[in-house]
Order: C-alpha cells, then sequence, then structure tokens
C-alpha cells in the first residue's frame, strides 16, 4: 500500500493544478510553504478533489484500496459507491474495476452533461494511472450495460448497516426504548 500511496501521490501532485479550483492550489502551495521555509512540521493540505469531480471511479482491488482513498481523500461513501458495488459484484477485476463503475454510475442514471468523472486505477508494482472524463451529454443507462440486470439491486446495505436497521426497526415496534435512543442510532 506504501508503494501505490506514493505513486497516488505524484499522480495527484501532477493532476492537482489541471482540475483544481485555484483556491484549493493556493492552500496545498500556502502549506508546502510553510513547511520549507519554516521547517515546521505542518501536515500537508489535502485538496478537496470533490470540488473538481462528480463522481470517482476507484480502482476496486479490494476493501482495504477503497478505504484507504477514501479516508485519504476525504470522500463521501456516495463517492465510493460505485467502487464497493463493483467490487460487491465482480470481485477484483484488477484495473478493468474502473470501467464497471463508471457503468454503474450510468445504470444509475447519475451522469449528467458536464459532470466530470475520475478513474484512477493502480497496476503492478508502483504504477499509478488516471484519466478525467467530462459527459458531454446526460447519460442514459445502456441495454448492453454489465448492471442491467440486478442495478435496482444495488447498493447493497452491509453487515453493520443491516443489523442497526433491524434492531432500530425491533425496538421501534416494541417501543423498548426512548427517541433518544432512536434519534441516536439514527445518526449511526
Amino acid at each position: 500500500m506504501a508503494i501505490a500511496g506514493g505513486a497516488l501521490k505524484t499522480n495527484i501532485t501532477t493532476l492537482g493544478p489541471l482540475v483544481l479550483p485555484i483556491i484549493e492550489q493556493l492552500l496545498f502551495f500556502a502549506t508546502l510553504v510553510v513547511k520549507k521555509l519554516l521547517n515546521a512540521k505542518v501536515k500537508p493540505y489535502i485538496p478537496d478533489f470533490k470540488l473538481a469531480f462528480d463522481h470517482f471511479c476507484i480502482h476496486a482491488g479490494g476493501r482495504a484500496v477503497i478505504d484507504e482513498l477514501e479516508k485519504n481523500l476525504q470522500l463521501l461513501p456516495m463517492h465510493v459507491e460505485a467502487s464497493r458495488m463493483t467490487l460487491h459484484r465482480f470481485g477484483n477485476t484488477s484495473s478493468s474495476s474502473i470501467w464497471y463503475e463508471l457503468a454503474y454510475t450510468e445504470a444509475k442514471g447519475r451522469m449528467r452533461k458536464g459532470n466530470r468523472v475520475w478513474q484512477i486505477a493502480f497496476g503492478s508494482g508502483f504504477k499509478c494511472n488516471r484519466a478525467v472524463w467530462q459527459a458531454l451529454r446526460h447519460v442514459k443507462a445502456s441495454h448492453k450495460s454489465p448492471w442491467e440486470d440486478c442495478i435496482h439491486r444495488y447498493p447493497v446495505q452491509t453487515i453493520v448497516s443491516a443489523m442497526v436497521i433491524l434492531i432500530a426497526s425491533f425496538c421501534i415496534r416494541m417501543n423498548l426504548m426512548g427517541e433518544t435512543w432512536l434519534h441516536t442510532i439514527c445518526l449511526f
């Protein structure tokens, strides 16, 4: 993961100036300057790539890969949904998973004119590649999509969230706990 992290860092460093809003670039640059000039142990600013992209297709090489990129790029669960569902349905299909993820986004009807997509994939060793796409029109689900027969069943619930929903619904029916507990579990 460390080697892939280095390749990703290099990839992001080249991509950032091309796609990020100027304010994000300035914040990143400012932390670098402070670090160099003051020899300070300043945590580097992580640019908000959600300002540059509407959709993310992250190499579904395993849960750890998706989790790590979600955490380090400060993405929301909705941003990695296509990656997680592709991993769930097809398993680790190597870097080709990014095309299944793009098809997932299209099958869900989420690709609108002007949306930008960041596809990022890892190869053997320390290879990391990316593609940036912009939709020229609203994209409808294809009849030849790998998701056409099952998109209605996705996203799937994780075991933890399914258990929380099951426990909450049981408690509501049995009126076992007060409203405060229900509010807390809904935030979970």
